[in-house]
């Protein structure tokens, strides 16, 4: 007998998430949908490091110290730890409101506002929240249809709002955000100090080779020598036009750790503008500053990604788990129903059945025959 099992498809909730975001191994990995020049950026940290240690590694732990390449192999592996873990995290995307809390918020906007009369222009939606006595506004956001939280700001390219906001950073692929942002300082830190440690290798290459036969004679190296010289020289174009740019980065952000303040707000001004308000998330002190960005408690992310949406009304309703079990026991006999008035169909075949017995006379014709 065929027995039909009914499959229940579980559907997680980062696959109806609003934004412009992709997600890999079921929700666990988040990314921008533009992740072109995050390809860039690991083929050109892989590539340089693969020539660094296949060549000149080779040659300068033989010549000088067994512990330079050892040192590059650390500094390599903790960039690249830093850059993923900031690429395929959530920044701290804060959820879109209900269809149900975006009807609350407006009936709310709409009884503080008033009536708007026709052809005038609405107020705008602020709320004002005080923070170490200071005034800070907090601005609606009409496509989430929330009121964002302090220093939050959404993001054009990702289409979504991200609690302390940095910026967007196509370099890593992701939004940097609350979640992210020590990593990715992590990350242009190492990434500064092996551009530095590859560099300076190469031209330490470079200069023991001088010496042992001429600074000429190492430049006419054909491409078949062990190493290429070619290879050396193409490194140290990359780390040297790299070097600057990574650099300068990481010194910017190291000036914005110790004020505790983030790009969006330096670049609008926020805090050092016409009204030269007072940053009110400084502890005014250096130490403390990085002590909170990048060694404050983690929070978790809120979107939940791998959650179970609940199944969608459907015409057919699923059978319950009773049905269900009952269904896959073996059918038996049917049960006799011992309340029932009905007697039983008699199955006998007519030469088993007894012969029928004749009927009684009445009892007047047994007394005349008396």
């Amino acid at each position: 007998m065929s027995v039909m099992v009914v499959r229940k498809k579980v559907t997680r909730k980062w696959e109806k998430l609003p934004g412009r975001n992709t997600f890999c191994c079921d929700g666990r990995v988040m990314m921008a949908r533009q992740k072109g020049i995050f390809y860039l950026t690991l083929f050109l940290i892989l590539g340089t490091c693969t020539l660094f240690f296949a060549f000149e590694c080779r040659y300068l732990a033989v010549q000088l110290s067994p512990a330079i390449p050892v040192f590059a192999a650390m500094l390599f592996l903790f960039s690249m730890a830093t850059l993923l873990r900031t690429s395929f995290s959530d920044p701290g995307v804060i959820p879109r409101a209900l269809p149900d809390e975006a009807a609350f918020i407006e009936m709310e906007i709409e009884a503080t506002n008033g009536a708007v009369p026709q052809g005038q222009r609405p107020p705008p939606r602020i709320k004002n929240f005080q923070i170490n006595n200071q005034i800070v506004k907090l601005k609606y956001c009409y496509t989430c249809k929330i009121f964002r939280p302090p220093r939050a700001s959404h993001c054009s390219i990702c289409d979504n709002c991200v609690e302390r906001f940095d910026h967007h950073c196509p370099w890593v692929g992701n939004c940097v955000g609350k979640r992210n942002y020590r990593y990715f300082y992590l990350f242009i830190l190492s990434l500064s100090l092996l551009t530095i440690y590859v560099f300076a290798f190469n031209i330490v290459y470079v200069a023991l080779k001088s010496l042992k036969i001429g600074f000429l004679e190492t430049l006419k190296e054909t491409p078949g020598t062990y190493p290429p010289l070619a290879l050396t020289v193409l490194e140290v174009l990359i780390c040297f036009f790299t070097l600057w740019s990574v650099v300068g980065l990481t010194g910017f952000h190291t000036f914005l750790v110790a004020l505790n303040q983030t790009t969006n707000e330096d670049i609008k001004g926020s805090w050092t503008g016409k009204n030269r308000v007072q940053n009110p998330y400084s502890h005014g002190n250096i130490v403390k500053n990085c002590c909170e960005v990048l060694c404050g408690p983690l929070p978790p992310s809120v979107l939940d990604r791998r959650g179970i949406l609940p199944l969608e009304e459907s015409g057919s309703r699923p059978p319950s788990t009773q049905e269900a079990s009952t269904s896959l026991l073996p059918q038996g006999p049917a049960p006799i129903d011992h309340l029932s008035n009905e007697m039983p169909e008699d199955t006998s075949t007519p030469e088993e059945m007894p012969p029928p017995e004749p009927p009684e006379p009445p009892q007047e014709v047994m007394e005349a025959e008396k």
